[in-house]
């Protein structure tokens, strides 16, 4: 049975989530190639087989842009998940792009949509 990661919560720092289908194995946070935290790592109370994972998430890696930290298992060094944090002013433009581009693209599917049913005769 492979490893499974599902996060349940991300709060104040702190990932917590549900680990399944994993041996002896440890969790490692990686951030631009280093571990920056490891995992405790708990036998779940009411789920067989499962356990409870929590990594507290060092504050030196907020910082502007875009963030990914890996969470890998260091008896597959397969990635289960993935947190992804973004903040600071430059994103704000890129955010600013985006949202203006997807308004135009519902704006051309909507003039589509009628001019279809316009030609079809449908409501």
């Amino acid at each position: 049975m492979a490893e499974t990661l599902t996060c349940g919560d991300l709060q104040a720092g702190r990932y917590e989530g549900i680990l399944t289908g994993a041996g002896q194995t440890e969790i490692e946070a990686l951030h631009k190639g280093r571990i920056i935290a490891v995992a405790q790592i708990t036998p779940h109370p009411t789920e067989s087989g499962a356990q409870r994972v929590a990594i507290d998430l060092p504050a030196d890696i907020l910082s502007d842009g875009v963030q990914v930290i890996g969470l890998r298992s260091t008896a597959t060094g397969e990635v289960l998940d993935r947190i992804t944090l973004m903040a600071g002013t430059a994103l704000d433009e890129d955010i600013r792009g985006e949202m203006a581009l997807l308004r135009d693209e519902l704006e051309m599917l909507k003039r589509a949509f009628r001019r279809h049913c316009a030609e079809t005769g449908q409501d």
